[in-house]
């Protein structure tokens, strides 16, 4: 599992070996990452990217709360954006943030400032590079309605500054290759009195409280909203609320959420996901698509029900 650090370039951030990504995401199961990358800042993973043979695969990883591990781990390359990708700075009606900045702080800084259009991100779990890889939204708001542009590094080490237009924006998805890396962004707001910015986030983080399971070991929501309809309400129609498989239980709270109850496996939670889509699959016909990003090998199981869709 190891070997692949003979062949790993010399770079001035850190290797890791076996890493346990149960102690990272939010889910708290799934397996060792074979290699974790904390690059020293941006021309660090430039080399590194530009020198890392093609075959060692790469996944970036933020802190962990849109991703379910699988058990099995993850082969290649982990590369986390650390410190030296979480600078925020604001000019007038634009701040400019790094990927490695969480979202939560990020509607924190520009309320503090009087900049009010970016409250939503007080809802998102995660980090603003995570937001920016799938279009994050939440409570009326979403990337793509805020963002001026996007520093992205692609597969070679290259930087390129893109626009909404060129990320093609859709719900809950980028356009850009999987492969391409979010360094930071800037986004638009408009002058307000802090206060008045303060109270709507306020609502938004009240209103998270009130209807989801934030205390849980959950990894946000399960399913996509299919278009027309609520994730949730589809679940919660075939009968699933409070439906177990394992360790794992579909949330009480909120239908569209999966929690760890009682150490789950990562198996446990995807099984469930399982039991769930072909419930409102036989009910419904609606083929729900995973929200939740899944690394490392699926079971048969999992990959028969989800083949389309991982």
């Amino acid at each position: 599992m190891n070997s692949i650090m003979s062949h790993l370039p010399a770079v001035r951030g850190r290797y890791s070996e076996n890493v346990d990504l149960s102690r990272i995401t939010w889910f708290r199961s799934g397996g060792c990452a074979a290699v974790v990358y904390k690059p020293a800042d941006a021309d660090d993973l430039s080399f590194f990217l530009s020198h890392c043979p093609a075959d060692i695969p790469r996944k970036v990883l933020g802190v962990g709360s849109n991703v379910l591990v699988r058990d099995s781990g993850v082969p290649g390359v982990v590369i986390r954006l650390g410190s030296p990708f979480a600078h925020i700075f604001h000019d007038g009606e634009t701040i400019d943030v790094g990927a490695g900045y969480l979202d939560r702080n990020l509607a924190t800084f520009a309320s503090q400032k009087g900049l009010g259009g970016l409250e939503f991100f007080a809802g998102i779990p995660g980090t603003v590079g995570g937001a920016l890889a799938m279009n994050a939204g939440c409570y009326g708001g979403e990337v793509k309605d805020v963002l001026v542009h996007a520093i992205v590094m692609d597969p070679h080490g290259k930087k390129h500054v893109l626009t909404p237009a060129d990320l093609k924006y859709a719900y809950r998805s980028c356009g850009l290759p999987k492969d391409w890396i979010f360094l930071g962004a800037r986004f638009k707001c408009r002058i307000e009195t802090p206060a008045i910015v303060q109270k709507r986030m306020d609502d938004i983080m009240t209103a998270r409280e009130e209807a989801q399971p934030i205390r849980a070991r959950t990894g946000g929501s399960t399913f996509k909203n299919p278009e027309g309809h609520s994730a949730w309400k589809l679940i919660d129609e075939a009968g699933c609320r409070g439906l177990r498989e394992g360790g794992a239980q579909v949330s009480e709270k909120h239908c569209n959420f999966l929690i760890n109850v009682a150490e789950a496996t990562s198996a446990d939670l995807e099984d469930l996901a399982t039991i769930v889509h072909e419930r409102v699959l036989r009910q419904t016909g609606i083929d729900l698509q995973w929200e939740i990003e899944r690394w490392g090998t699926a079971k048969k199981k999992a990959e028969r029900a989800f083949k389309s869709a991982a």
